[in-house]
């Protein structure tokens, strides 16, 4: 299969992250549809394709992922519109900031979560992918060939005080993804994870958080890691996490691969459960 060929789906794509996964994924031939729930950064991220000279690539849906529905629904219009789908970037997030924009200065409580906005996070960062992944991973098997990449976050912000939202639903993303790269070894789909490294200049930080933007970590170091995993050269590389922020463009993406990656999750210094033996 040509890589000119290939069909790509990113959710979160109207900004920041998202923005730079599709036009990298554009940049490199394929074919992407751009999820996202806000349908003026969407129409901003067509503009900009089209300059490119990438827009007839280019398929922008307006979608909530928070609703059960939406995945359907997405998956329908994708393959009407661009047939089989070969990778699947769940990226899509939702910020503390939307709970109260000056959370860094006053850290969240988890008693301050209501159970609508628990439900949202972990509907968009946990349930989205599951079900995303679920709609989609028994075309990728047929075809021996598929990708799944997930951003999570850092493991450090997965216990952050005042991200009990983002944090848990983040990481509960993150121990899934290393049972999906487990489930699928050796079907041809991989599953791998990639994270900024820290604090990104993106929308999901607010103004209000005070930090100086320019010494942030700028969304375009996404693009460059993805753009390696969704390739014919990273067929055997499943079960890893990279840090975009340790991705040496100086070097060949094998070497980059190996300088900014390690294993999904907490692999190290994971404890496996003590098991009685079986009867037989």
């Amino acid at each position: 299969m040509s890589e000119q060929q290939r069909v790509a789906i990113v959710t979160g794509a109207a900004g920041g992250i998202g923005r730079e996964l599709v036009l990298g994924l554009l940049g490199e031939g394929l074919a992407v549809a751009a999820v996202d729930r806000t349908a003026h950064g969407l129409a901003e991220l067509a503009e900009a394709a089209q300059a490119r000279q990438q827009g007839a690539k280019l398929m922008t849906i307006e979608a909530d992922l928070a609703r059960d529905e939406a995945i359907d629904e997405i998956v329908s219009k994708v393959r009407g519109h661009l047939g089989m789908i070969d990778i699947l970037v769940n990226n899509a997030g939702v910020g503390q900031a939307t709970m109260r924009s000056d959370n860094r200065q006053r850290p969240i409580k988890f008693w301050e979560v209501t159970p609508e906005q628990w439900k949202l996070f972990v509907a968009v960062h946990t349930s989205a992918p599951m079900a995303l992944s679920r709609a989609l991973v028994h075309d990728m098997m047929r075809q021996k060939w598929g990708r799944i990449v997930n951003v999570t976050t850092s493991l450090g912000t997965m216990i952050r005080e005042g991200s009990p939202t983002y944090g848990p639903s983040k990481a509960a993303l993150e121990a899934f993804s290393a049972i999906m790269a487990k489930d699928l070894a050796g079907t041809g789909v991989t599953v791998n994870v990639i994270v900024p490294g820290g604090v990104t200049n993106t929308g999901m930080v607010p103004l209000e958080a005070g930090y100086d933007r320019a010494a942030m970590i700028q969304p375009a170091v996404m693009a460059p890691p993805l753009s390696w995993l969704v390739s014919d050269a990273a067929d055997n590389v499943t079960g890893r996490r990279f840090l975009a922020v340790h991705w040496d463009p100086s070097l060949s993406p094998e070497e980059a691969a190996a300088k900014a990656g390690s294993p999904i999750a907490w692999t190290a210094i994971a404890t496996m459960p003590i098991e009685p033996p079986r009867r037989n």
